[in-house]
């Protein structure tokens, strides 16, 4: 590690086998916590580059535990994070829609780092069991349309990272590999990133694979479409900057997206959109993130068509119902 960190302190960039070696290593408990904290902290002052991600994402797949959900052809709905918004749990909610619309997911996610409650927070609180039996899994995602991953049980190397991404309270490059990292390595997925940067990154890689996917980035910094004005998505079809009115949705301000100051309150938007009594902008948020989730999953064809779809999901009364019978 220390000829790594010096020839990254020179300012040089790393090789894609490099990359990968260096994760394995770290996931291998080779190295001591101060040498990980100096080696994330280069990736906090500059961007990390293609060859980069490519070895990171890799190491993390080889070190997983892998699940095979392919017989369910599942999508995943996952942000980088890191936007640093304090949002409510959009992406999660939409999992929920997008399930609820027929679309089966397996969502991967974890707790918050950079914020206060992520994906993993507000399950565990609303009652979802943890489990990485894939027996399972294939039954949740078999009865309610949708299974959770939570990360740290599929990425049982990462232990060594766990308490030295938690007292850095900063998103770190493994904020930016989350969404590819999901065990189940789904064939559809909408990632969502905090910069434009990384959304090309993301693009670029998913380009060389057979997956569907839509990239969203929200230009004013968000790592989902937060309806607050323009946004940029990257598919494998086009590339288009689009805004609110082009999904038939309102223009949003930034209040009207807080996820609140503790995970009860976040638990309660959380349960207020699946049981349609959120406010309009709640609702507007998670139906414009479903609707895109939509168009890649392929069961629509226009965004007037996933809009209301999604709409129909939540009004219906069968996105909650999804939520329901995971927990249950």
């Amino acid at each position: 590690m220390k000829a790594i960190l010096n020839h990254l302190f020179e300012h040089k960039t790393l090789t894609k086998e490099q990359a990968n070696q260096v994760l394995l290593g770290i996931g291998r408990g080779e190295y001591n916590t101060a040498q990980i904290a100096s080696f994330l902290t280069v990736y906090m002052m500059r961007s990390i580059r293609i060859e980069e991600m490519e070895g990171f994402r890799d190491a993390m797949l080889e070190l997983c535990l892998p699940i095979d959900l392919s017989a369910y052809d599942p999508m995943d709905l996952c942000g980088t994070g890191g936007d640093g918004k304090d949002t409510f749990n959009i992406s999660t909610l939409s999992a929920f829609v997008v399930a609820g619309a027929g679309q089966r997911v397996a969502k991967h996610g974890n707790h918050g780092v950079s914020s206060l409650c992520g994906s993993s927070t507000v399950m565990e609180y609303l009652g979802y069991q943890f489990t990485n039996d894939i027996g399972e899994l294939e039954r949740r995602i078999e009865t309610a349309g949708i299974c959770f991953l939570h990360a740290p049980l599929f990425h049982p190397a990462m232990k060594n990272v766990a308490p030295i991404r938690r007292d850095l309270g900063v998103k770190t490059f493994f904020n930016v590999l989350g969404p590819m990292i999901n065990p189940t390595k789904p064939r559809k997925q909408l990632v969502g990133v905090f910069n434009l940067e990384l959304a090309r990154l993301y693009a670029y890689l998913y380009q060389q694979t057979d997956t569907r996917f839509s990239v969203i980035h929200a230009l004013d910094g968000y790592d989902e479409i937060s309806l607050t004005g323009p946004f940029k998505v990257i598919s494998n079809r086009t590339e288009e900057m689009l805004n609110p009115a082009h999904l038939g949705l309102d223009t949003l301000s930034a209040e009207s997206l807080s996820g609140g100051e503790t995970v009860e309150e976040s638990a309660r938007i959380f349960m207020s959109v699946l049981k349609n009594e959120a406010t309009p902008a709640q609702k507007q948020a998670v139906l414009a993130n479903s609707a895109m989730a939509l168009l890649v999953s392929d069961r629509v064809a226009t965004r007037e068509e996933a809009v209301a779809l999604a709409k129909e999901s939540i009004e219906s009364g069968r996105a909650l119902e999804c939520f329901t019978k995971l927990v249950a």
